[in-house]
């Protein structure tokens, strides 16, 4: 009987656990620009998590992409938009505990 238990219960674990991604939007810039009134200052990353308890409960604010590219663009000092923006969400699902997250790629941007 308990080799059983210590069989079922990681099986038990690993299928109450998932992971999910998926794919946002792709846009030109967060902002108008006209060409060639900017520098590129490199490629930022950045992220925006909201946390659950039991899959429905917040246990904090967050999950949004506005906050996502404002965390992106503080990677960058001086800049002032993204261009070449990619957005991805994703979702990490354990027994009591899920996080979904909002990703934001860019180049970053400042005026010339």
């Amino acid at each position: 009987m308990r080799k059983t238990y210590l069989f079922a219960l990681p099986l038990i674990c690993l299928l109450l656990s998932s992971c999910g991604h998926i794919t946002g939007g792709v846009a030109p810039s967060t902002e108008p620009l006209a060409p060639g009134s900017y520098r590129e200052l490199g490629q930022v990353k950045g992220q925006d998590c909201v946390y659950y308890l039991l899959g429905f409960i917040p246990l904090s604010d967050g999950n949004e992409t506005k906050d996502a590219v404002a965390d992106a663009m503080a990677k960058a000092p001086g800049a002032s938009a993204l261009v070449k923006v990619s957005s991805d969400t994703y979702t990490q699902n354990y027994i009591v505990l899920s996080r979904a997250c909002t990703q934001v790629y860019g180049v970053a941007v400042a005026p010339k």
